[in-house]
């Protein structure tokens, strides 16, 4: 992870504690589940908070409980001169599109999806490339033969984690079972820790051994499910082997930080560019986790195969299918 964000870092460029551009004031609005939600949140939180310690520059937040209430938050943040404004999660486009046109003196930023407008920059990530890893260390770690993976809502997004996560999983063992479940239909989808543990206990129940959420919230509950019945669970987005140290196998991060580090720090030194910003392994923006949380865990074959994997994808070698280009998953 400090390698991560070294390079990361050293690939932005860094300015130091430079004056607020005239007109900054930056503002965060998150999605369902909160800023505390130990996952894809509290990731675009950690990055707001980097920017404050070390600007001393202090940027205002808001956390939805309703879809009526977007629209309304990111005309509010415009008209009390709040600048750049980041948007947390897919959700927001519908509301971003109709709100970014009045006011184009705004810098927008949505993470995990696009909004072509021209005071728009738009973040997305190659999550299938990072999930394709952790499926691989899913089969190798895998005594059953049979993992599982529990998505949040049956969204093209989440299809990219699901999508590239059995790819991996066929690629190291290609007699392997996934079953695959999501939790609901609806936003409460990212925010049900009981329906995460209930699912996690039927795929259990059917075999599975290790199990990745892509699911918010609701992954707490399947992490917990998974560690109280002995078995191994994959968190998403933070690095969340912390959370039940020794049954968590690894956790497939996503750099929603840096993409919210980014916004406010380009916007203060003047810096800001729009378009879409699309990355992936090559950019350290996914990846997999190793700590003294999962050491343990992940053998030296497992971390050979799988850093192995990850150059291949790199350099061309592998092509990991992107489920939002292209619906019909090869891998199933």
């Amino acid at each position: 992870m400090k390698r991560l964000l070294i390079s990361l870092f050293a690939a932005i460029g860094m300015a130091g504690m430079a004056t607020a551009q005239e007109g900054f004031s930056p503002a965060i609005l998150y999605d369902f589940g909160g800023k505390f939600d130990k996952s894809f949140n509290e990731m675009a939180y950690m990055g707001a908070e980097q920017f404050k310690e070390e600007t001393g520059i202090e940027y205002v937040e808001f956390e939805i409980s309703n879809d009526a209430q977007r629209e309304q938050a990111i005309r509010r943040f415009a008209e009390r001169g709040h600048n750049p404004v980041v948007m947390v999660g897919f959700s927001w486009v519908e509301f971003l599109n109709k709100v970014a046109p009045d006011y184009p003196d705004v810098s927008f930023t949505i993470i995990d999806d696009k909004v072509e407008q021209p005071n728009v920059r738009s973040v997305t990530f190659k999550e299938y490339e990072g999930s394709y890893l952790v499926g691989i260390l899913a089969a190798m770690a895998s005594e059953t033969g049979t993992v599982g993976f529990v998505g949040g809502m049956q969204v093209p997004l989440i299809g990219k984690f699901e999508c590239g996560y059995v790819g991996g999983v066929q690629a190291a063992d290609s007699e392997a079972r996934v079953i695959r479940n999501y939790t609901g239909d609806t936003p409460a989808a990212w925010n049900d820790p009981t329906k995460g543990g209930e699912i996690a206990r039927t795929q259990i129940d059917q075999g599975a051994d290790v199990i990745y959420h892509a699911a918010g919230g609701t992954g707490v509950g399947v992490l917990q499910a998974a560690a109280d019945a002995g078995k191994l669970g994959i968190g998403v987005d933070a690095n969340q082997n912390h959370l039940h140290p020794g049954h968590v196998l690894t956790s497939m991060v996503k750099r929603v930080d840096l993409a919210v580090y980014n916004s406010f720090k380009d916007a203060q030194n003047g810096e800001f560019t729009y378009g879409v910003q699309d990355v992936g392994l090559a950019e350290d923006a996914v990846g997999y986790t190793l700590d003294e949380f999962n050491e343990d865990l992940i053998t030296d074959e497992m971390k050979t195969a799988v850093d192995e994997a990850r150059q291949q994808i790199i350099d061309g070698q592998i092509t990991v299918h992107n489920y939002l280009e292209d619906n019909s998953c090869p891998y199933w």
